[in-house]
């Protein structure tokens, strides 16, 4: 497979060398490349650990460093002449990351000195046509500094000491880095704005293979072992006019399956995923429908007020060939009302079909991911709230303990989601009902489909002060 790959729809442009400078780390397993990858960001996103193969897929952050904002890229340990097929998905990655390049950093291990798969890797990179820094790790004292002159001889590039542990020798490689991008870069490029989506679920549902479907390329690994993406993963993809940030994460599994920590800091990082993206897209299995497992990434969303989307994956194995996507069968009514039925507190969301398989379904889910995050920042007029809610009231008032439940007032608090404050005679008096039974009003009056929203009291006099 060459360097640049397919794009299977034409409203799916790769954005990511046209936004911000791109730094691509490469180099074989186990040379420290996710710890470095971690220092240039300055936090723990890449899972490090004294385990070959731990980083599989492209995992992309900004950081700043001066007056430039750049991208960097994480890429798996590349090995040559290796049958594994995730090792050769591996090395795809690795290969549609430095296509998207505008520098390489090489990275070789100072400890350890010259090995076989850095000559095999260095043949490979000697044509690249961007520049290429070969950059020691683990240089960790002088001795080693002095020793990883013997990098040289794989003549691809000048050689540059660090240790991402002691954070020693950065300076010296991002100055010559940078000056030489500033020579074809500007570096006040300006991030554009971009929608930012997470792609979760329970492992093997399909969720890498969604997101190849949407960018056309071997994005993140895919095969049918449970667990192959362990990083959060980001692809900037063109959507219509759109710029769409997409982040696939590792599977969440139940807290009890959780075993060793880089199982832990794969839900960790799911969550963090889902902290900074402005919609939920969960894909569920159509084969075997709704799971614990699914519900609790639903549940996640509706706490941390994410809009949500559900893409039910593998529709082509229910409604052979190709699923009917685009048509609303009765099958599809069905299982849709089966669905809400286990989450009826999430039956807001747009539940859409799709198979990744063969690459159908993702302009629906699209539309939906628009339309929850539009209604996400719906706001209501203050004039219309009140009358909306006093209607309510008298059409179902509400008496608990013997006294009746009264709102006197109600604004529109925030947005992201819409939150409604019902300023009252006692909160005590809200019932989770009653407070259901306002959600839902709320919901016939305004097109909220998608988002969820919240509705809490305030004692009235709270509103005088």
């Amino acid at each position: 497979m060459g360097l640049r790959t397919h794009i299977r729809y034409s409203f799916l442009l790769p954005l990511m060398a046209l936004r911000l400078p791109t730094l691509v780390i490469v180099g074989r397993p186990n040379v420290g490349k996710s710890t470095m990858f971690n220092r240039l960001i300055g936090y723990r996103l890449a899972v490090v650990e004294d385990t070959p193969g731990v980083t599989r897929d492209r995992l992309y952050a900004e950081s700043k460093w001066k007056d430039w904002t750049y991208r960097i890229v994480d890429t798996g340990g590349i090995l040559f002449g290796d049958e594994d097929p995730l090792v050769d998905q591996i090395r795809v990655q690795a290969e549609v990351a430095m296509a998207e390049a505008d520098v390489v950093l090489f990275v070789v291990d100072a400890m350890e000195g010259l090995n076989a798969a850095d000559w095999d890797l260095a043949d490979y990179l000697r044509g690249f046509d961007r520049p290429v820094y070969v950059v020691a790790n683990k240089a960790d004292n002088q001795e080693r500094v002095d020793d990883s002159n013997e990098f040289h001889s794989l003549g691809v590039g000048d050689v540059y000491p660090v240790s991402s542990l002691q954070d020693k020798g950065f300076d010296r490689l991002l100055s010559e880095v940078f000056d030489g991008l500033a020579k074809v870069v500007d570096p006040n490029t300006e991030p554009e704005d971009e929608l930012r989506l997470a792609i979760i679920g329970r492992p093997n549902v399909g969720k890498s293979s969604i997101l190849n479907a949407f960018t056309g390329e071997q994005r993140a690994i895919v095969s049918n072992i449970p667990g192959t993406t362990r990083d959060a993963v980001d692809s900037l993809v063109e959507w219509k006019g759109e710029k769409v940030r997409l982040i696939d994460t590792a599977g969440i599994r139940r807290r009890g399956k959780i075993q060793g920590s880089i199982e832990y800091y794969m839900v960790l990082r799911a969550q963090r995923a889902l902290e900074r993206a402005e919609c939920a897209l969960v894909v569920i299995d159509g084969h075997e429908g709704l799971t614990d497992g699914d519900k609790r990434v639903c549940k996640m969303s509706y706490e941390l007020g994410k809009p949500l989307v559900i893409a039910v994956n593998k529709w082509d194995l229910i409604e052979p060939p190709k699923g009917d996507l685009g048509k609303l069968t009765d099958i599809k009514k069905e299982f849709t009302r089966k669905l809400f039925a286990e989450i009826p507190e999430m039956d807001y969301a747009f539940v859409r079909f799709t198979s990744a398989k063969e690459s159908s379904g993702m302009d629906g889910v699209m539309k939906a991911v628009y339309r929850a995050v539009e209604n996400w920042n719906f706001r209501a007029s203050t004039g219309v709230m009140n009358r909306l809610i006093q209607e309510a009231q008298f059409d179902k008032p509400l008496t608990r303990k013997g006294q009746p439940f009264k709102v006197k007032f109600v604004t529109q608090a925030e947005t992201r989601p819409p939150t409604f404050v019902m300023f009252c005679n006692n909160p005590d008096l809200f019932h989770f009902s009653y407070q259901r039974y306002m959600e839902n009003q709320i919901r016939k009056k305004f097109v909220l489909a998608g988002t969820p929203i919240r509705v809490v009291s305030r004692k009235s006099s709270d509103r005088e002060k």
